[in-house]
């Protein structure tokens, strides 16, 4: 039972914080025997709480499962049964009654033991305790009682020991919680006394006459080291008399040494001297040294920067490292006290002297290679941008354009650039030293480099208008004189065309009405295509000039750092710790706000250098509008890839916000040109002596869907084609409903049916994603009007046999019963023999022919609808048919009524007139 109650304790007790303190092996009373065990558990943390807790073993026998718990306070009564007599049953009454035997009567009163000391321990209400001897619950002594404190380890909380009753309350006052040594001690001893638990007494009488046998033996060992103690304080005595003797010898040698602590004190005194000496020194040296390393610039920088030649690579190279030496002299931090100094004043002032002779020279020896850099490349350009550029009178510049007019590039800068990059370095240490002299000289190159520019950009331009215009043909059309380029006469806009057959073809190809009326050989496709490639060789040109340029500005004067101040030197003099003020450049006279970033300084540079290149792109846009109005769908294609790729390199740079303005100018355009589209087809005009046929602008829209897909393929304004497309299909909806309203020679279902069916099928073909709502439009609005076109001509060639028909059907909707619509006067089977009397099969061809005619008089052949809508009406009759008869069957059974003619005739009939013609 022992090994059991360990491996309860630590297989399901200690996990949940609780001590096993009895158990008892029971089964249920008048069951099958399965055994389990009932324990009396105590918790190990406040508030205290006492359980039963049955256990019980595991099918597989392996280890043990809590099965169920019950609080001590919910147990009401414990029946023993029988108090005088060895019965191993016992009841406990908690919520219902729980009948047990335990497996030995023995283990039975150890439990109820149990149950009744924890009840005297911890609960208020008191357990009734029945059929039990009064000797097993009075047994317990106040040894037995402490014994029962050890298990517990836990004191009463306050709430409950006040309730406890008087006796009670003694027991737990005196009680203190045992130390682990006192622990072992106790169970080793009662380990060694077996009724130390049953005969609580006599166990501790046994230990008060031990208690008194160990006191009698401390008293004799006292009494027994009496003579010790004595020899003990003689030798203390003794020791005393030592000291007294060391204390004195200690005296005289601190007076020995008296004199020689007043020696060593004035040794140290001349020591510190010297040391103090030495330190001053060395610090004086260091002072010393630090401004002969920091502020002494060689002969060699200083000659350097008086003479150093500022046109070979090996000078440029001396003045460099001269001027950043001479930088780090003047830069250097002084520390305090220095600038009062003689010497270090002189040194400053010659810094100064030196730094305003070479910053001068620089500024003088830079405006030169300016003057000299652009004469040189103005002389090496060719023959008709130089002459554009020193505009010499009497050149003819027409003669020349048209001359060179084959070369569409813009002269590289590139030697211009590689020669005053050697000079960077030193335009950073005149940004550094002498911002004013710095600002004038960013001025005077963008002066410089911006007329250079300027004419070559406009002559650029100049050719490429020329290009897209031509010389000869093109020229007289736009009316170009001389080289300017510019249209001296306009197109005028598109008239309110007539539809009709043909017409006379306009200098303009831009609108869906002109694509409708023209076939695809009369498109000028190739003066598009050369428009393209004109459009896209001027971007390509001014891409890498732009870059080339801004790359040139960032790394000439240093403006490729991140956004910070633009600092300089003071002119009149520095301020005492050597730090500078803070300026800022200007370029061509405009001083930027304090707060400009370097960037921005590269954005206005740029700004001042190529002002032209919009206007001149927006000239160049205005003219591809004039020449044709979809080369809008082009230039809208060729500048958002240029954009784009602009803001992938830098998207705050010059480029790309100059491309992105155009872009807005060309998209305008773009919209201006779908809403022309849209305006034209507004005011179409159609002609009353000839059938309408496929409208202009429904042929010219699936040309103008061939031309953009072609040039939107793979393009990143993808969405504004989509957003045009339906703007545009929704017109071309909205204005063949309208002509087909006005149309008088053919009917509105054919307009209708043939213009839907031909956007139906241009639509399926192109397969535009974004019309897929569109298409399936035109397909329901062609069947629909095909349907309703077959009916109304249908009823035509039997329209009498029609008209009988529908008051039979309008009878019976009324409510006449089918079988009795013959015995109306006006449906009687005699009316209805002579309705079918007149429609004998001959009739009914000769009718089906003229019908024939009369559609194929309303069909156009560009659409090629005619067997179609042959065919539709052979179903649609034989349905027609095929109800007359069911009709009769109903309405006239048994009057063997019937048609002169079969599905078999009709058959015959609609494929004989369709061979015949």
């Amino acid at each position: 039972m022992t090994a059991i109650k360990h491996a309860l304790q630590r297989d399901i007790f200690t996990p949940n914080d609780e001590r096993l303190l009895s158990i008892v092996n029971v089964c249920k009373a008048g069951k099958k025997k399965k055994n389990c065990f009932l324990c009396a558990t105590v918790t190990t943390e406040r508030p205290v709480q006492v359980k039963v807790v049955k256990v019980k073993k595991s099918d597989k026998g392996d280890f043990y499962k809590r099965q169920t718990a019950w609080e001590l306070r919910e147990l009401a009564v414990v029946d023993a049964k029988d108090a005088n007599k060895e019965n191993p049953e016992f009841d406990l009454h908690f919520e219902k009654v729980y009948k047990w035997v335990a497996s030995s009567t023995a283990e039975k009163n150890s439990f109820i033991s149990y149950i009744w000391k924890l009840n005297q321990r911890y609960l208020r209400k008191k357990i009734d305790f029945v059929n039990v001897s009064s000797q097993l619950l009075e047994g317990l002594s106040k040894a037995s009682q402490s014994f029962l404190f050890y298990f517990c380890k836990e004191s009463v909380p306050s709430g409950e020991n006040q309730s406890v009753a008087g006796g009670d309350e003694e027991t737990l006052d005196d009680y203190q919680e045992l130390n682990t040594r006192e622990e072992q001690d106790i169970e080793i001893m009662m380990e060694g006394c077996e009724y130390a638990i049953s005969n609580a007494e006599a166990f501790a009488e046994k230990l008060s006459s031990e208690l008194q046998v160990l006191d009698g033996a401390n008293i004799q060992s006292i009494m027994a080291s009496e003579k010790q103690v004595n020899i003990l304080m003689q030798l203390l005595d003794e020791a005393l008399n030592e000291v007294d003797t060391i204390e004195g010898k200690l005296s005289s040698y601190e007076e020995m040494l008296q004199s020689v602590k007043e020696q060593m004190d004035q040794i140290s005194q001349s020591n510190h001297l010297i040391q103090l000496s030495n330190t001053n020194n060395v610090r004086l040296l260091d002072e010393i040294e630090f401004l002969v390393n920091h502020m002494d610039l060689s002969k060699g920088h200083i000659k350097a920067l008086q003479d150093g030649d500022l046109s070979s690579s090996k000078g440029i190279e001396a003045c460099t490292d001269a001027a950043e030496a001479l930088l780090q002299c003047m830069n250097v931090a002084l520390r305090p006290g220095h600038d009062k100094l003689h010497a270090v004043k002189q040194q400053q002032h010659l810094f100064n002297d030196l730094r305003e002779q070479f910053a001068r020279r620089l500024t003088n020896h830079l405006n030169n290679v300016f003057v000299h850099q652009f004469n040189h490349f103005t002389q090496t350009l060719p023959h008709f941008y130089r002459a554009s550029f020193l505009s010499l009178p009497g050149h003819d510049q027409s003669a020349t354009l048209a001359q060179h007019s084959v070369e569409l590039s813009l002269p590289k800068h590139n030697p211009l650039h590689r020669d005053l990059l050697r000079y960077a370095k030193l335009m950073e240490w005149l940004k550094n030293t002498q911002c004013e002299k710095y600002e004038g000289l960013t001025g005077n190159y963008v002066d410089y480099i911006a007329r250079l520019y300027e004419r070559e950009i406009k002559d650029f331009f100049e050719v490429a208008k020329i290009k897209m215009t031509g010389t000869t043909k093109e020229g007289k059309k736009f009316g170009l004189h001389g080289s300017s380029g510019k249209l001296t006469g306009s197109t005028s806009s598109l008239n309110k065309l007539p539809i009709q057959g043909g017409g006379s073809r306009r200098s303009q190809s831009s609108s869906l009405l002109d694509m409708g009326n023209m076939s695809a050989s009369d498109l000028d496709v190739a003066d598009r295509t050369k428009f393209d490639k004109i459009f896209e060789q001027v971007l390509s040109e001014l891409e890498p000039l732009c870059l080339a340029e801004q790359d040139f500005i960032s790394k000439f004067f240093k403006l490729q750092q991140q956004p910070s101040m633009l600092g300089s030197t003071a002119v009149d003099g520095e301020e005492a710790d050597g730090a500078v003020p803070s300026r800022h450049v200007s370029v061509g006279g405009e001083r930027p706000q304090s707060a400009t970033s370097e960037k921005e300084m590269v954005r206005l540079m740029m700004n001042k250098i190529f002002h032209c290149i919009e206007v001149e792109l927006n000239n160049l846009i205005a003219l591809g509008d004039k020449i044709d109005s979809f080369n809008s769908l082009y230039m809208l294609v060729k500048m958002s890839h240029h954009v784009w790729t602009a803001e992938n390199v830098d998207p705050a740079s010059y480029l790309s916000t100059t491309l992105g303005n155009v872009l807005v100018t060309v998209k305008r355009n773009f919209d201006k040109c779908i809403s022309n589209q849209i305006k034209q087809m507004e005011e179409v005009k159609i002609s009353k002596k000839s059938k309408v046929g496929i409208l202009p602008f429904v042929t010219g829209i699936e040309q103008f869907a061939e031309l953009a897909e072609a040039i939107f393929r793979n393009a990143e304004r993808r969405g504004d084609l989509d957003k045009a497309y339906v703007k545009l299909i929704r017109a071309v909806y909205f204005n063949v409903e309208k002509v087909a309203n006005e149309s008088q020679k053919t009917p509105r279902d054919v307009v209708m049916m043939e213009n839907f069916h031909h956007i139906f099928s241009t639509l399926s073909r192109l397969k535009i994603s974004c019309l897929e709502t569109e298409r399936k439009e035109a397909k329901y609005k062609y069947t629909d009007h095909l349907q309703s076109y077959v009916i109304y001509s249908l009823g035509q060639p039997l329209e009498k046999l029609n008209h009988f028909f529908e008051g039979v059907e309008a009878r019976v909707a009324q409510g006449v019963r089918e079988e009795e619509v013959s015995y109306q006067l006006a449906f009687n089977k005699q009316e209805l023999r002579k309705v079918i009397k007149e429609y004998p099969g001959k009739e009914v061809k000769k009718g089906l022919d003229n019908l024939y005619k009369k559609v194929d008089k309303h069909l156009c052949e560009e659409e090629n609808l005619l067997q179609v809508v042959w065919h539709s009406m052979q179903d649609e009759f034989i349905r027609q048919y095929k109800h007359f008869v069911g009709l009769i069957g109903r309405c006239y059974p048994g009057s063997g009524i019937t048609m002169d003619f079969t599905i078999q005739d009709i058959l015959e009939y609609f494929s004989s007139i369709a061979q015949s013609h």
